[in-house]
């Protein structure tokens, strides 16, 4: 019988969200700084590939093998950009913030899940 790492898991993807929102945070107090670059982080399934993980993978599109940390971000188009100092958008940066926080709420509710399952578990004796 193998381990369960969902904790492990969950951990990993919570300081993944804390580099994300330092990076985000750190755009938005510069998005005055003349020549300043929005930064981000990679997508966290590159960090998942990095730590040798041996989670399964049924289909190619599950887990990238590229680089891992922060990066300079290209301007996307379809944005409107106001005339400023920097690349920094704004409203680009209050959605990422959005999806920071949601899917930590998502960690929270899977991690508390997961232990009054196992809290159930014990209880019972099984």
């Amino acid at each position: 019988m193998t381990g369960v790492y969902l904790f492990d898991l969950a951990s990993l993807h919570t300081r993944y969200l804390s580099v994300r929102q330092s990076a985000i945070a750190g755009n938005v107090a510069n998005a005055n700084t003349q020549g300043y670059q929005a930064r981000d982080t990679v997508p966290f399934a590159l960090v998942l590939a990095r730590t040798g993980s041996d989670m399964a993978k049924t289909t190619p599109a599950h887990l990238g093998t590229q680089g891992l940390g922060v990066q300079t971000r290209k301007d996307q188009a379809g944005w409107d950009v106001l005339e400023t100092a920097s690349s920094v958008s704004l409203e680009q940066e209050m959605l990422k913030a959005s999806e920071v926080s949601r899917q930590h709420n998502l960690d929270v509710g899977v991690v508390r899940s997961f232990h009054r399952m196992l809290m159930s578990a014990v209880r019972s004796g099984s």
